[in-house]
Parts: structure tokens; C-alpha cells; sequence
């Protein structure tokens, strides 16, 4: 299996070269050339498998250049159970909420409480290896922007990782005091973090930028190293999410819940880079069986508009919620979807983004935009209905959800509202840890919630409050020393970066 460049039809290059360079020279992200199919034996098959057999048997159908047993080796590795707790990296847990049934997958069981773990473990693994196939002796840069939960979950993967180093910038203001604390307390010989002044869509500009300038590219060169990623923009980090949506079908066909042959889940992914719900896309055109793709924004709600209408547009207000890992206007990986729905018209999406680049908006056509209403359908809620969400799911199925998650179930509850299709076996992707958003959830289920109170007391409270346990890496995450305090404007990322890695 080759890939392709979303803007450039004549580019192809290897799964390994794709992973060890992240993004196309272009600007355009790496995609498969084509699908591999997968048919309801195939799924049967997969019920009674592991974890990570599941993980190894779709992996095995992107990646040619691995052998089975480098496979099964990197998903050994990566999905350990000293690394999840439970016994399984991705569960589904059956949630009653008045007279609605939801499957929730908890991704947010690895050593950083977020579903950025389920890729990010694996990802050092098939990148070093990759490395290795493209006989490449640089050390590997990965340069990373984050809304949160990515980089301090890149950070855990990459860390002390032999040829690489991983450089990560974040919004100063636009992540939860725990994901600060994750990030600047993270141990590591190869790692650095900074903040910059801005919002994620400044870091992530600023990102995409450093990775196609020229000069910054080759004073990398002439001292050994190169840059890649560990973004959803880098395919490596992508089809890792493929695998848990089949895992979550398979579970529940495990469990009895899906019986008939062909039956149909809806899939509710809180999103903000597109990342997450363009797996269950892939997922999707594989054969697993999907009736709708329900994507679940917070205030910055540009993928609903787009959705709905067809326009997509960031000309607008920039909003820092409780939910800040969707804090995000500039989705990449949409991009992906659009090279997908368009049939690979690898110009049609280089307008676009053009278009987008220097308008801030672009509509997509009729034929488009009705393939895309055919699947997906967008809604959002702001923080009080997001905090309304957590209090009802608490008191009424006694389960604690983190903002994000909430916001996928309001969604839900809008689907539910607007269709009546409670027939269909639903699945609400739960992206994080109520303990990484301890204050905002908090503030929600608690009558007597103290804005004043530390970070760590109101974890502490959090646990008393609604009797549920505070997972171990936030539990131990206090008596971590501070290791990085840096900022900077988001015109100096440039200069920045080249002091991190020595080289100014």
C-alpha cells in the first residue's frame, strides 16, 4: 500500500516514509492510496481477540513494509499493562441515563488519563522502526502544537526515545491547570515544552509553518536531524484510532449487544482537529457497520456550521471553554475527508485550503457537501450546558464523565431529540479523565464548590464528592518538580525551536 498527498496528485511515497516525514512538503497530509475491506466474518473473527491482536490484525494492512512479528512487537509494547489500567486499553461500558442507553469507550486508561495514549504509545514504536526502513541516521524532531492532551501524551511516548527529541508548544492560557502541570513536570532527557502567547490554531499555524520552511529545514539537515510529527497530521498517529472503533464493535458483539449480521452503531466523537471522528470515518468505508457519525463541538462550534451547511469558516470569535482540547478552528484533518468525499481530487482540496489560507473560509460544492450530510451530522453545546451534562449523567446513571465526553453526550441527546432513533446501538467516544478537568468538573456535581481551592485539593474533593477513584498518574502527579517555565510570541516559534535542539 502506497500513500498520497491530499494536495499534490503526483506525490506517492512508502507507509514508513510517510511516518518518518509527517506532512507533505506541500503543506498536504499523507493518506492512503486505498482502503483495505473488511466483511462481517472478519469482524466475527475479531470478537474474541485481544486488544491487541485487533491492533495488530488492522495495522498489518497499512503497514507492508512491517513484518508481523514487528508488529505484534510495537503493539506488545505500546499497549502494556503496566501502561492501562483495567485490562483493557479501551473498554466499553454500558451507561443508563433515564431511558437512553449509551455504549461508552473509555479511551483515557494510559499513563496520561486522555485517548491521545491509545496512538501515542505506539507511535514512537512504529516511527523508530520506520526510521529503520527508510535508512534514515537523523535524529528525529517531533514537533508538536496542543490544545492539551496531545502533548503531554507525545511527551510519555517520546520520552528518552533513542534518535529523537520532542519539542512541544501550547496556548499559555488554553489548556486546564492539570494538562500545564502534566506537561512542565514531564521527565525526559529529550523533551522540551513552551507556551506560547496565543490560542492552539497559533501554535498549530505556527507548526505547519516551521515543518515546510525551507531554511529551518536544512540548518536541520546540515546537523543530522529532521522534522516529524506526532499531530493527528502524521498518518502514524492517525491509524492507531482506527483500531478502537472496530474494538468497540467487536466488544459489543462479544457482549450480545450486537447480534444481527450488519447491524449498524451510530459513533459520537467529541472533536476539535478532526482527528478522532475521521478515524471512525475509515473505520466506516473498511466495512464496519455505521449508520451516522455524530460530531460533538463545544462553543468554537466551526465543524457544526460546516456540517450543516457546507461553509466552513474561522472568521470568528475564538472561545477558551472548559473543554479545551476542542478549543480549535483550524480542523487539519478535515482536509483528509475532503480528499475522500471528492473522489482524491487532490486540486479541488488544494483550492480549498488555499482559499482558506488566505480568506479564512471556503464552501465546498453540492455534490460534496451532500456526501458528507449523508454520514455525519454536527452539534454543540457551551460550557453551562457542557457542566448541566456532567450533573445530569452523575445523578442520573451515576457515572462521571470529563467536559469533552459531556459535551459528546449533550450531542447525542440533540440526535436523540431531533431524529427519535433510539433503535440504533450508540457509542460515545470518552476522550478523557474527569480528574484532568477536576476544577470544571467539580464546579458542576458539587453544591458546595471553592473556585479558591488548589488544583490538587479539588482533585482530593472531586474523589470524596461522587466516591470514584483519582487515576494514578494524576494522583502522583503533585510532588513532580517543574521543569519547564518558557514562553514565547508566536513569531519567535522559529527561534525557539532552534534553541531547544542546540542549535542557536
Amino acid at each position: 500500500m502506497n500513500y498520497k498527498g491530499t494536495r499534490d496528485a503526483t506525490i506517492t511515497t512508502t507507509a514508513a516514509q510517510a511516518i518518518v516525514q509527517g506532512i507533505s512538503k506541500d503543506g498536504g497530509l499523507f493518506v492512503p492510496e486505498t482502503l483495505p475491506s473488511y466483511s462481517y466474518a472478519d469482524l466475527v473473527a475479531m470478537k474474541d481477540m485481544q486488544y491487541t491482536e485487533r491492533a495488530a490484525r488492522v495495522l498489518s494492512d497499512f503497514l507492508p513494509e512491517f513484518s508481523a512479528e514487528e508488529i505484534k512487537e510495537c503493539v506488545s509494547a505500546a499497549y502494556a499493562a503496566e501502561k492501562f489500567s483495567g485490562g483493557h486499553p479501551a473498554p466499553v461500558v454500558s451507561v443508563r441515563n433515564g431511558d437512553t442507553t449509551m455504549n461508552v469507550l473509555e479511551l483515557w486508561h494510559g499513563p496520561t488519563c486522555a485517548f491521545k495514549d491509545m496512538a501515542l504509545q505506539l507511535l514512537p514504536h512504529l516511527l523508530t522502526h520506520s526510521l529503520k526502513k527508510t535508512k534514515c541516521d537523523k535524529t528525529a524532531v517531533i514537533l508538536v502544537a496542543t490544545s492539551g492532551d496531545t502533548g503531554k501524551a507525545a511527551l510519555e511516548g517520546f520520552k528518552d526515545v533513542e534518535n529523537t527529541k520532542i519539542l512541544v508548544f501550547y496556548p499559555e492560557n488554553g489548556v486546564s491547570p492539570m494538562q500545564k502541570r502534566q506537561m512542565n513536570t514531564q521527565e525526559g532527557e529529550n523533551v522540551s515544552v513552551c507556551a506560547i502567547e496565543g490560542n492552539f490554531d497559533d501554535a498549530q499555524t505556527g507548526v505547519k509553518r516551521i515543518f515546510v520552511d525551507p531554511a529551518v529545514n536544512e540548518k536541520l539537515n546540515q546537523n543530522g536531524m529532521l522534522f516529524s510529527s506526532a499531530n493527528s497530521i502524521n498518518w502514524g498517529r492517525l491509524l492507531p484510532q482506527i483500531v478502537y472503533y472496530f474494538s468497540a464493535y467487536c466488544d459489543l458483539m462479544a457482549k450480545g449487544i450486537l447480534t444481527q449480521e450488519g447491524e449498524k452503531i451510530n459513533l459520537v466523537v467529541p472533536t476539535g482537529n478532526f482527528g478522532n471522528i475521521l478515524a471512525g470515518y475509515y473505520a466506516m468505508k473498511m466495512g464496519l457497520p455505521v449508520n451516522k457519525l455524530i460530531c460533538a463541538s463545544n462553543s468554537n462550534n466551526v465543524l457544526t456550521e460546516f456540517l450543516n451547511t457546507g461553509v466552513y469558516d474561522r472568521n470568528r470569535a475564538f472561545h477558551a471553554t472548559i473543554s479545551p482540547s476542542m478549543d480549535i478552528l483550524i480542523s487539519s484533518n478535515l482536509e483528509r475527508l475532503l480528499y475522500d468525499v471528492t473522489g482524491h481530487d487532490a486540486g479541488k482540496v488544494a483550492g480549498w485550503m488555499q482559499e482558506l489560507n488566505t480568506t479564512g473560509r471556503y464552501q465546498v460544492d453540492d455534490e460534496t457537501f451532500a456526501k458528507l450530510k449523508a454520514v455525519f451530522c454536527g452539534a454543540y453545546c457551551d460550557d453551562e450546558t457542557t457542566k448541566a451534562t456532567i450533573k445530569e449523567v452523575f445523578q442520573g446513571a451515576g457515572y462521571l464523565c470529563d467536559t469533552h465526553t459531556a459535551v459528546a453526550v449533550n450531542a447525542y441527546e440533540q440526535y436523540l431529540a431531533k431524529t427519535g432513533d433510539k433503535a440504533t446501538q450508540t457509542v460515545v467516544v470518552s476522550t478523557a479523565s474527569p480528574y484532568k478537568f477536576a476544577d470544571a468538573v467539580l464546579s458542576a456535581v458539587s453544591d458546595s464548590y471553592d473556585s479558591g481551592k488548589s488544583e490538587f485539593e479539588k482533585v482530593e474533593e472531586l474523589a470524596q464528592e461522587t466516591k470514584t477513584e483519582i487515576p494514578a498518574p494524576i494522583a502522583g502527579l503533585e510532588q513532580k518538580q517543574v521543569r519547564f517555565q518558557n514562553r514565547c510570541k508566536k513569531e519567535n516559534m522559529s527561534d525557539v525551536l532552534l534553541q531547544m535542539v542546540h542549535l542557536k
